[in-house]
């Protein structure tokens, strides 16, 4: 401490340790420079030094001396601080006078880094003390915080972050700057070591980076070389180099081109590349944006001493090897790479990048294409010198549209960044951004999507943006409709109105290089007309242009221009481009009714689509149901019959039946062509109609040119004739008296009119007719009644007798033949010889058995009626039948031969075919024998001779004995014996006879009785069906005696069977059913039955051929004789009764006839339910008594019978006669008393039981299905005109009921007349003349001059018939409501009228309305900004109010499809001309006022009033939205029944949540201060002319 002028200094020191501070004590000694007593105090010693020596050594050395007081260490304590500790060396320096100013400045400017190398001071305080305080000064500069040090063994180095403090004052601010520190120790090189530093083996070098403003005390200059103090060397480096370097004695450098220090220096550039590395990647904790301030610290500016310069350039070198420059990378990740291995970007694409990260855009790692990229923080316009110095380059060109398309940077960043980077690509532009995602359009689903530029430019993709701000929305929107065929990408709504704005050079580079096209209305409607090749585009595009026509985005030129070049959508989908005529849908029109299909289609003549008719969602624009179509009639012209104007070629469907509606709808359409008079253009046309069968007459459908139209005048003749021919006479009970009304289109088609033309119609038919050979079997009664007609009225046939005699026209067994060769077939002669012969008897299956009672006009035609022993005709046309000969006709053609020539080869043909029959079956005439009787034994002897069949042919056979021999039979018993003997030699010479056959003939000379049977009582019954060999005793042969029956047992032994059971094999052998059942007796039945019995007790099988026998019709039933297999066996458990099948009769047989069930099944009767059902149900058609019916059907269902046909007659309806029906044409329940003339109801004639068996078997409906509904409808259409209530009523409550898109579907294309209401009750009338009510005013007005034009609506039963239902049903079925069908006319004239202004304030200036209009205006739902508000409330303050004396009138026309125009007129008190700002109100001369004056006023007055007004203000407001009028009319409409009072107004406005916003009220606040009257007062009167 040193006194000094009153004020003291202390100064801390601490001597180094072992390093050498001074030389020679120079250091110390330098004190007595400034002092010449210093003073040490230091661990308890307290000595101090005189700059002179000290007289007691007489050494002439400077020696310590101790000290006891002046200073004492209690006033060091006082002056230091009483509370502070005292260091542990003190040294007190008094300053010699001369050096006060100077120590004292120098120590004022002690920098503070003069700390930083000096590890042993850690702070360094100067202190001014003075008795003045004001005067005491002083500074403080110390090491404030110093963390751990890092030691690098690899690098032998060692860092540690240092902050260093200064203080200037006591209570001055501190300034503080933290020191990166590195000390690193290198080997001393050899070639430097300096005889000063020779015990130094290492260089210590420390490198000290500043992070921050380094501490500068005064404005000094900075040292940035230090040998542990500061020297006066400026680097220029932004680091500072401390080392322990050789100085000049002076200190203020280091001494250049010494060796040790240019060896320090060599190894300065590895120290701070190691110290510049480790902070780089050692910062891995701090944020990225830290980093780039390290790179400050880089030296980059040369020194101005020469002998840093190689430092610099030598940590360049090594820090482009290093990887030190810090990577941009996605994560928080940080990665470093070489200057050469990295690129940089170009500033303003950053700027993209920045933005777009900020904006949320998802940008991947930027180095995955291709090049490293520099850290954003680091590679700004700041870093450019220290990346130029280290050599990071930019990137490629080629990178940025790399980068681009893989971080789909255009689809994911903001509107105004993706503009900045179509600038920067503008400006960068070259062909590598070609072939990129980059362009933004709207694709079709409504999302946004990317085009190259190389797609936008090779003509087939084009971009697009909408030339007008109103119509970009609608653009955009239906684009995604055609998107696909058309190629035309529109930009978003957002971009386009960007870059409208831009003043970047965007737009101009859109339009050059990527070819941007700006589109209108008309040019964008031409490009995708001729991109339309499929039907859903051409719908959609129809749709657009419609939506565009109503929402006034494109004017009438524009829309016309474009419809006519619009393809259309055929009924087949497909596209067509080019046409003639265009039909309605078939749906919709008349023609399909008429034609059935477009026959026309290859003239161009193409029908419309369905889809046309559609309710359609395109680009979220509805269209409802039919109103394309209009769009098009109004447009395309479509049309329908009977306006079309058809092509010169002939339609099919004049060929078939028309039925009354299409018939009048040709004639009506023949008409409308006859009037533009170029029918005679139309031949094929016309000649199809006059050749076609549609014209319903007498006798059918008819071409015209074959038809009659008849008058009263026509004669008796017709009516005769008519039996025999039909005169197609036009059917006015069909077509009513209306077809006379289109006598000349009739004549036009051929039609005729006068008797003379009948006439020779009918005899040119009658020739033709009955030259025919295939006259049906009503026209040939017809011809023969016409002939005895003539007969009875005395005129002969002659001439159609002789038209008739080369013609064929009988049907015969043959065919049809001439009269002359025909037979009828009366006599049994004529019955015989239909089986031997091939003659053309006439065909009674055909003409039924009344073709006999003709036999008298048949002989006139020459056919030939009775036999007359014609056996002639018989063998002339002789035929063989190829099936057996019946034992009459054999005997037939024997009495041919008896009676007839017969030549040779017919006796040939006779002897050569098996026709006779035999005991071994038939066989040839020729072959054949009639035996003798007493030689029959004979046949026992031998067998296999043909003996004729007397069984068969009867006793009769030998009457013609003759005859048979001349056919080769043999007769005589010579021919007989022969045989015999001829058979027995063949036996002898073969060796073939056996006993049997001796035995044989032995018996047959004792008469043997062997296979015969002793007749008994038993077999008496039996043998009337079966053919048996009994032995009678009470015969002629055996002398009518009974003797032979005591013979019975010796007959036993000869072989006799004596016992019926034995002979039951024999019956079943013989059998021999009579021809007539009727004479069997019962129990000759059961006799057989048991004889079947007593042989399958025997387990012996039926014959084949017995039962064969048993197929005929033997078996008597309740309903007849039946065969077996027709029969069945009655049960008593059954619910039937007898009558009601083929039972067997048991009371003819009785009731042991049961017991024989197993006999009765065994030949084919049925006994159970289930072989009973399937003939019951084949019976069932037999009758007719409904009871029995359902008992049967009862007995089916009980034993659940199926059909195997459930289409066939299987129902019986016993109406009228009765008759057998199929199940399609029956229902159980007809509810609603609907359908009993289309079908037949069971419920009626049937118990409930039956149902569900007529349901379950049949397939019979319970109830009707909509297709009955739908066909009941259209029968009501053509055959009913008035309905009843009920029955209407009925009809659509089953259609609201069950009403779905399904039943409209049907619906629409089942009905064509709907019910209207009518005095009389319920009518049909035309679809298209038929409207729904939807305004009740227009109602009111046309109910005045038609009742018959609004639909009929049934009584509200349900919530299904509401108004608001059946409305929605008739719509979808194609009804119109009125007010889109009415065409209104408002054109209004003032001509000579008188007209009267009126003061606006009375009407529209008025506070309350105009707050009404403002606050709907304002609505949220409305969305309408102040100005435009603004601009339609104006509206009505430019308004012109004028009162006219005379009515203002609307007309109202409404067109028929008969062509009839209903007219009517309405007044209406207020017209708004809105161009002319005109608004007309019609002055009241009965009292009704504007305002209300105190006056009664009739309510109603009121009313129409208030809606009148509110009405013409909302539609001239609100014209382009017109589904707001509405609710603006309500709001208005009230507001003027409350005299638009302000706090009725205010009340009114909240009810509805409607405000007024600051902005408006000072818009009404600016009218009611500057709005001026107009100049015609009110009540001033002129006449204006318009």
């Amino acid at each position: 401490m040193c006194y000094f002028m009153g004020q003291h200094f202390m100064v801390p020191h601490i001597i180094a340790g072992t390093l050498v501070v001074d030389w020679n004590g120079i250091g110390f000694k330098s004190v007595f420079l400034i002092s010449s007593k210093p003073y040490i105090f230091s661990n308890g010693y307290q000595i101090c030094f005189d700059e002179e020596p000290s007289p007691d050594c007489n050494l002439g050395y400077i020696v310590p001396e101790w000290v006891d007081e002046n200073p004492s260490l209690s006033e060091i304590q006082n002056l230091y601080g009483s509370t502070k500790s005292l260091p542990k060396t003190i040294i007190i320096l008094p300053l010699k006078m001369e050096k006060e100013s100077v120590v004292k400045e120098q120590l004022s400017n002690l920098q503070p880094e003069v700390l930083l190398f000096l590890s042993k001071i850690r702070q360094l305080s100067v202190r001014g003390d003075s008795e003045d305080s004001k005067c005491n000064t002083g500074c403080k500069i110390s090491i404030s915080g110093e963390d751990n040090c890092q030691t690098r063994r690899n690098m032998n180095a060692e860092s540690y972050p240092l902050h260093l403090t200064a203080q200037e004052g006591d209570k001055g601010d501190e300034e503080q700057c933290c020191y990166y520190m590195w000390k690193q120790r290198f080997p001393v090189k050899q070639e430097c070591i300096s005889k000063k530093r020779a015990e130094v083996d290492e260089w210590v070098i420390t490198l000290a980076f500043p992070f921050g403003r380094r501490l500068n005390r005064g404005g000094m200059r900075m040292s940035g070389v230090y040998s542990f103090l500061p020297t006066d060397m400026e680097t220029g480096f932004p680091f500072i180099i401390q080392a322990d370097f050789l100085l000049v004695s002076s200190r203020e450098s280091i001494q250049l081109n010494n060796p040790w220090n240019e060896g320090i220096l060599s190894c300065v550039p590895s120290a701070f590349t190691n110290a510049f590395t480790t902070l780089i990647k050692g910062a891995h904790e701090a944020p990225s944006f830290s980093i780039p301030f390290l790179f400050n610290f880089i030296p980059l500016e040369e020194s101005h001493i020469k002998l840093l310069d190689p430092v610099r350039q030598s940590i360049k070198e090594k820090l482009i090897a290093k990887r030190i420059i810090p990577c941009e990378l996605k994560n928080s990740q940080k990665m470093f790479c070489k200057p050469s291995e990295i690129k940089r970007l170009d500033p303003a694409f950053w700027r993209v990048l920045i933005k777009a990260q900020e904006s949320g855009v998802d940008i991947l790692n930027l180095h995955s294409h291709g090049s490293h990229i520099v850290n954003a923080y680091l590679d700004n316009d700041d870093y450019n010198n220290v990346l130029g110095f280290v050599g990071v380059d930019y990137v490629d060109p080629a990178w940025y549209p790399s980068l681009i398309q893989g971080s789909n940077l255009p689809k994911g960043m903001p509107d105004d960044i993706y503009v900045e980077l179509l600038n920067f690509i503008a400006q960068k532009w070259n062909s590598c951004f070609k072939d990129i995602p980059l362009l933004r359009f709207i694709d079709a689903t409504g999302g946004l999507s990317l085009l190259s530029v190389s797609q936008a430019t090779n003509g087939y993709k084009k971009l697009c943006i909408a030339n007008g701000d109103e119509i970009i929305t609608w653009l955009i929107n239906w684009n995604r409709e055609f998107i696909s065929a058309s190629n035309l990408y529109f930009m978003p709504q957002t971009m386009q109105l960007l870059l409208r704005t831009s003043k970047l050079g965007v737009m101009d580079w859109l339009k050059n290089s990527v070819k941007l096209q700006s589109l209108n209305f008309y040019d964008y409607g031409s490009i995708v007309i001729k991109s339309l090749t499929s039907s859903k585009h051409v719908i959609a595009f129809t749709h657009f242009l419609y939506h565009s026509h109503k929402c006034n985005y494109a004017k009438e030129w524009c829309i016309n221009a474009l419809v006519s070049r619009l393809p259309i959508v055929d009924e087949y989908g497909k596209v067509i481009l080019e046409k003639t005529e265009v039909l309605v849908p078939a749906s919709m029109g008349k023609w399909i009714t008429l034609m059935g299909s477009n026959p026309w289609r290859a003239e161009k003549y193409f029908v419309l689509s369905s889809e046309y008719l559609a309710t359609a969602n395109f680009a979220g624009n509805v269209t409802c149901e039919g109103q394309i179509l209009k769009f098009l009639q109004q447009h395309v012209k479509a049309s329908d019959v009977p306006q079309v104007y058809p092509p010169n070629a002939a339609f099919k469907t004049v060929y078939s039946p028309l039925t009354k509606d299409n018939a009048f709808l040709l004639l009506e359409w023949i008409r409308n062509i006859r009037s533009r008079g170029t029918n005679c253009k139309l031949q094929n046309f016309f000649s199809s109609i006059k050749t076609g069968s549609w014209l319903k007459t007498s006798i059918g459908y008819k071409p015209p040119s074959e038809s009659f139209l008849p008058s009263s005048g026509w004669g008796r003749l017709l009516q005769v004739a008519s039996t025999l021919v039909d005169i197609p006479l036009i059917q006015k009970d069909f077509y009513d008296e209306k077809i006379t009304e289109y006598t000349e289109e009739l004549k036009e088609i051929g039609v005729r009119f006068d008797f003379t033309d009948a006439s020779e119609y009918i005899g040119s038919h009658i020739r033709t007719a009955t030259a025919n050979s295939t006259l049906t079997r009503a026209k040939v009664f017809s011809l023969l009644n016409l002939v005895r007609y003539l007969g009875e009225v005395s005129l002969s046939p002659d001439y159609l007798i002789q038209s008739t005699k080369t013609a064929k026209w009988l049907k015969t067994s043959v065919g049809f033949r001439l009269a002359s060769e025909s037979i009828l077939l009366l006599d049994s002669e004529w019955t015989l010889a239909s089986h031997v012969c091939n003659l053309p008897f006439i065909d009674t299956s055909f003409y039924g058995e009344q073709i006999a009672d003709y036999k008298i006009e048949l002989q006139l035609f020459g056919v030939l009626v009775g036999f007359n022993k014609n056996y002639q005709i018989v063998v002339d046309n002789f035929e063989m039948p190829s099936s057996s000969v019946s034992a009459d006709a054999a005997i037939f053609l024997l009495d041919c031969i008896r009676n007839a020539y017969i030549p040779d080869d017919f006796f040939g043909k006779l002897s050569q075919t098996k026709w006779l029959k035999t005991q071994l079956g038939y066989e040839n005439p020729s072959e054949s024998f009639l035996a003798v009787l007493e030689w029959e034994c004979l046949l026992q002897v031998v067998s296999g001779i043909p003996v004729i069949d007397e069984a068969m042919y009867g006793g009769r056979i030998r009457s013609y004995q003759a005859e048979l021999k001349k056919v080769g039979v043999a007769v005589t018993i010579d021919d007989f014996s022969k045989a015999i003997a001829l058979r027995l030699n063949r036996l002898l010479e073969g060796r073939f006879i056996t006993n049997k056959n001796v035995l044989a003939l032995l018996s047959c000379y004792r008469q043997s009785p062997k296979a015969s049977i002793l007749f008994s009582p038993e077999w008496q019954l039996i043998s009337a069906i079966s053919n048996l060999p009994l032995i009678d005793g009470n015969s002629d042969f055996y002398g009518y005696s009974n003797e032979i029956y005591d013979f019975k047992n010796e007959l036993q032994a000869f072989g006799v069977i004596v016992e019926f059971k034995e002979g039951a094999k024999f019956v079943i052998d013989g059998i021999d059913l009579p021809r007539n059942p009727s004479v069997i007796n019962p129990n000759c039945i059961k006799s057989l039955l048991k004889c079947i019995r007593y042989l399958k007790e025997k387990e012996e099988s039926l014959p084949k051929e017995f039962k064969k026998k048993l197929k005929c019709r033997w078996i008597k039933t309740v309903l007849g004789y039946r065969s077996p297999e027709e029969s069945i066996l009655f049960d008593p458990k059954w619910s039937l009764q007898r009558k009601d099948g083929p039972f067997i009769d048991d009371i003819f047989y009785g009731s042991e006839l049961t017991s024989y069930k197993n006999e009765l099944e065994e030949i084919g009767v049925s006994v159970d339910a289930t072989q009973a059902c399937l003939l019951l149900a084949h019976r069932i058609k037999c009758h007719s008594d409904i009871t029995t019916i359902s008992r049967v059907y009862l007995f089916l269902n009980e034993h659940k019978w199926e059909a195997n046909d459930k289409a066939a007659e299987w129902i019986w309806i016993p109406r009228g006669g009765g008759e057998w029906v199929s199940s399609n044409r029956c229902m159980v329940y007809d509810n609603r008393d609907l359908f009993g003339s289309q079908l037949f109801i069971l419920n009626k004639y049937y118990d409930t039981k039956l149902f569900n068996f007529f349901a379950r078997v049949f397939g019979v409906r319970f109830s009707p299905w909509l297709d009955d509904y739908c066909k009941l409808w259209s029968s009501w259409e053509l055959s009913v005109h008035h309905l009843t209530v009920q029955q209407c009523s009925a009809f659509w409550v089953f259609i609201a009921n069950y009403w779905n898109c399904y039943t409209g579907k049907q619906l629409l294309g089942s009905i064509s007349k709907l019910p209207v209401q009518s005095n009389d009750g319920v009518i049909l009338s035309k679809k298209q003349d038929v409207f729904i009510p939807d305004d009740l005013l227009l109602k009111e007005m046309f109910d005045m001059v038609s009742e018959t034009i609004f639909v009929w609506y049934p009584p509200v039963t349900s919530r299904a018939l509401s108004r608001a239902n059946m409305n929605k049903i008739y719509n979808s079925i194609g009804v119109r409501s009125i007010s889109e069908a009415v065409e209104k006319d408002e054109s209004f004239r003032t001509t000579g009228a008188s007209v009267r202004k009126v003061n606006q304030k009375s009407l529209i200036l008025n506070n309350g309305l105009l707050r009404i209009v403002l606050a709907f205006l304002s609505g949220t739902s409305l969305d309408i900004i102040a100005n435009e508000r603004h601009r339609l409330v104006k509206y009505l303050l430019d308004l012109e109010v004028l009162e006219i004396d005379a009515p203002v009138t609307i007309s109202y026309k409404l067109k028929l499809s008969s062509g009839t125009i209903l007219d009517s007129k309405a007044t209406k008190l207020f017209h708004w001309e809105k161009d002319k700002a005109k608004l007309f109100l019609q002055r009241d001369e009965g009292g009704t006022k504007r305002k209300r004056d105190g006056g009664t006023r009739q309510k109603r007055h009121i009313i129409e009033y208030a809606t009148n007004f509110a009405n013409v203000i909302a539609k001239g407001l609100l014209s382009e939205m017109p589904d707001q009028i509405a609710s603006l009319a309500e709001l208005i409409s009230f507001g003027c029944l409350l005299d638009f009072e302000e706090d009725a107004v205010n009340y009114l406005l909240k009810n509805k949540n409607l405000q007024l916003f600051p902005e408006d009220e000072e818009f009404l606040s600016s009218i009611s201060s500057t709005k001026n009257v107009g100049k015609i007062e009110a009540g001033e009167t002129a006449t204006v002319r318009f």
